[in-house]
C-alpha cells in the first residue's frame, strides 16, 4: 500500500541529502509519496526534482535557520503531511537535538538511516537510547555503532541512480566536454564537500592540469549552482595553472549527479565522504582522497589505505601518477541498496 513519507535530510555539504535522496527516489518509484527536508547549502542550485521525480516533493530549508526554528518548521511539516512514516537520516536525535522532544508524540512509524558516527557525539548524546524511539535501524552498507540493534537491518550502500542509469563511456566523457577521439585519460577532481573544499578542489584540479600537461584532460566538477559562486582556483606563482583566470574557469563543469559520469572517468580525485566513496567503489573507478575532518563522520575510517592520501601533496601526486599509468578498471552492474531499503520498510514497518 503506497505511504506518506517524510523524510529529514538536514545537515552540511551533499552527503545527507544525496543518501536521503537515493532512498526517496526509490520510494517514489514504488508509489510512495515523499516530502524531502534538506537545508544543504547546495539545494537551491541542483535539479532535485528533475532526478527524482514528480513524486518527490522538495522542501529547502534556509541553512542558517537555528535549532529552534528547524524544529518549527519539522513539526509543522509534520502537521501538514500527517506522515505514515518519518525517515531521518543519521541523527536520531536530529542535527541540533530537535527532534528528541516531539519524537514521542510522532504517531507515524520511524525510520533511521543509520552509517557510521564519532564515538564521542555517540556516548555525549545518549545516542543509545535515541535510537530505541525508531521502528526500523537501516545500516546502508557500512558499519556503524548499532548495526546490532534487534531492529537493526544492514543494506547494500545506497546510490542515487541504478547501474543502468550510468552514461556509456563515449557519452560521459562527451558530457565532461571530451571528445570521442581525444585518447588521454580523464582526471575528475569532486568538488564537494563545505563550499570552502568546492573551492580548494578547484585549487588541485588547477595543480593537477598543471603537472599533467598534454597527458591527460582534469575536469572540476562543481554542484550546480554553486559553479559561480566558487572562486576559481588559485595556483602557486609561476605555475600554468595560474597563467589566466579563463585557464581556472576551464577546468570547472557544473555536473550533479557525478555518478553518471564515472563511467567515464579514469582517475576520481576527492575526499571521503559516503557518496564519493561508494560510487568510487561500485563503478570501479580509480580513487585517490583526503580524509576531511567532520564533527560526526569519520572519512579516515571509511576510505581503504591504498584510496587515501595523508596530504594535498601526496594526492595530487597519487592521482598523477594513476592518470599516467591508467590502471584498468572493472565498471560492472551493482547491486543498489535503496531497493532493498524500501522493501524493508514496506515489510516491517508500513505493513505492521
Amino acid at each position: 500500500m503506497a505511504g506518506r513519507w517524510l523524510v529529514y535530510a538536514l545537515g552540511g555539504g551533499m552527503g545527507h541529502l544525496t543518501r536521503a535522496s537515493a532512498l526517496a527516489r526509490a520510494a517514489s518509484r514504488r508509489g510512495h509519496a515523499v516530502v524531502l527536508l534538506t537545508n544543504s547549502p547546495f539545494a537551491s542550485g541542483l535539479p532535485l526534482e528533475d532526478v527524482l521525480g514528480t513524486g518527490v516533493e522538495v522542501f529547502r530549508l534556509n541553512p542558517a535557520l537555528g535549532r529552534e526554528a528547524v524544529g518549527e518548521v519539522v513539526e509543522q511539516c509534520l502537521a501538514d503531511v500527517r506522515p505514515d512514516l518519518f525517515v531521518v537520516d543519521t541523527f536520531p536525535r536530529g542535527l541540533g537535538g530537535e527532534l528528541a522532544p516531539m519524537l514521542p508524540s510522532v504517531r507515524a512509524r520511524k525510520v533511521l538511516i543509520h552509517r557510521d558516527v564519532n564515538p564521542t557525539y555517540v556516548k555525549q548524546y545518549g545516542l543509545a537510547r535515541a535510537v530505541d524511539a525508531f521502528d526500523l535501524l537501516l545500516v546502508p552498507g557500512e558499519a556503524a555503532p548499532f548495526a546490532n540493534h534487534p531492529r537493526a537491518v544492514r543494506t547494500a550502500p545506497w546510490l542515487l541512480l541504478r547501474a543502468s542509469e550510468l552514461l556509456p563511456r563515449d557519452k560521459a566523457r562527451a558530457r565532461l566536454g571530451v571528445p570521442a577521439e581525444d585518447p588521454r585519460a580523464l582526471v575528475a577532481v569532486m568538488g564537494c564537500g563545505t563550499p570552502e573544499e568546492v573551492g580548494e578542489a578547484g585549487h588541485i584540479a588547477a595543480r593537477l592540469d598543471a603537472m599533467l600537461g598534454p597527458e591527460a584532460v582534469v575536469r572540476w566538477l562543481v554542484p550546480p549552482g554553486a559553479a559561480m559562486d566558487v572562486p576559481a582556483p588559485r595556483a602557486k606563482q609561476g605555475s600554468r595553472a595560474g597563467a589566466s583566470l579563463e585557464e581556472g574557469l576551464a577546468l570547472r563543469m557544473a555536473t550533479w549527479p557525478a555518478l553518471a559520469v564515472l563511467p567515464g572517468v579514469d582517475v576520481l580525485v576527492g575526499a571521503g565522504g559516503y557518496n564519493t566513496v561508494q560510487e568510487a567503489r561500485v563503478t570501479g573507478t580509480p580513487f585517490v582522497a583526503l580524509a576531511r575532518p567532520r564533527l560526526y563522520d569519520r572519512q579516515a575510517l571509511r576510505l581503504r589505505p591504498e584510496e587515501r592520501a595523508g596530504s594535498v601533496e601526496a594526492l595530487v601526486t597519487r592521482a598523477a601518477g594513476l592518470a599516467r599509468a591508467r590502471p584498468a578498471r572493472s565498471l560492472r552492474p551493482y547491486v543498489n541498496g535503496t531497493d532493498d531499503a524500501v522493501t524493508l520498510i514496506e515489510r516491517t514497518v508500513l505493513s505492521a
